[in-house]
C-alpha cells in the first residue's frame, strides 16, 4: 500500500510532462521499482519533489523574462517603422527642395528676355556703405546694386518673373543665414512699392488657381 501510495505521488511530481495513465506496463514496473527505492528512502522523494518545484519556478521566471523580451522587441519594432516614415518623409522634402532649387537656378537663365519691361522682382540681401561692387555687376544680371538716397548701397540677388519663385528663394537666402533677404519689385526697370504690386500678384495666384 505505501509503495502504491509512492508510486502516484511520483506520477503526480512528474504530470507536467507525462500523465500517470498514459504508462506503458514497462514504465509502470520501472516506476513501481522507484517508488520501491524512495520508500526506503524518503528523503529522495522530498529532494526530487522540490527539485521540480524549483525547476518549475525557473520555466515560469523564464517565461516571465520572454513576454518582457517580446513586448520589447515590438516596442522597438514600432520605433523602428516611426524612424523609416521620418527618414522617408525627409527624403521626400528633400527631394522637392532640391527639385525647387533647380527650377531657381534655372529661372534667372532664360535668354533673351528683356528685364527692363514688365514685372519682375529680385531678392535683396543688404544695403552697405562704402561697398563698391559694381564691377561684379557687369553682364551678371542676377546680380545687381544701386544707391539709395543715404548713400548705401542696396545689393539685389536673382531675378524672378515670378513673385513667388522671388519668395522660395529669398526663404532659402533666410536659410543660409541671411536674415535681412526680403523682396523688391521692378516695374518697366523702375524699382517700385511691394504694396503696389502685390494686389496684382494675388490675383493673378488665384486666377491660376482657378484655371487648374
Amino acid at each position: 500500500m505505501k509503495t502504491r501510495f509512492l508510486l502516484v505521488c511520483l506520477a503526480l511530481i512528474f504530470s507536467g510532462t507525462q500523465g500517470y495513465s498514459q504508462l506503458s506496463k514497462q514504465e509502470k514496473k520501472e516506476w513501481k521499482k522507484k517508488a520501491k527505492e524512495y520508500a526506503r528512502n524518503p528523503a529522495n522523494l522530498k529532494q526530487l519533489s522540490e527539485e521540480k518545484q524549483s525547476a518549475d519556478a525557473t520555466v515560469s521566471a523564464q517565461k516571465t523574462q520572454i513576454a518582457q523580451l517580446q513586448t520589447s522587441i515590438a516596442d522597438k519594432d514600432a520605433k523602428i517603422g516611426e524612424l523609416e516614415s521620418q527618414i522617408s518623409r525627409m527624403r521626400s522634402e528633400l527631394t522637392t527642395a532640391q527639385s525647387d532649387l533647380q527650377k531657381l537656378k534655372e529661372a534667372p537663365a532664360k535668354t533673351g528676355t528683356d528685364f527692363s519691361k514688365g514685372l519682375f522682382f529680385k531678392v535683396q540681401i543688404g544695403a552697405f556703405k562704402n561697398k563698391d561692387l559694381s564691377k561684379y555687376f557687369q553682364n551678371n544680371p542676377n546680380f545687381g546694386g544701386e544707391a539709395a538716397e543715404k548713400g548705401e548701397q542696396h545689393f539685389t540677388i536673382g531675378i524672378f518673373a515670378d513673385y513667388w519663385a522671388a519668395d522660395q528663394f529669398k526663404k532659402y537666402m533666410r536659410e543660409m543665414g541671411v536674415k535681412d533677404a526680403w523682396i523688391v519689385p521692378y516695374k518697366d526697370g523702375q524699382r517700385v512699392e511691394i504694396k503696389d504690386v502685390l494686389e496684382s500678384v494675388v490675383a493673378d495666384k488665384v486666377e491660376e488657381r482657378k484655371t487648374n
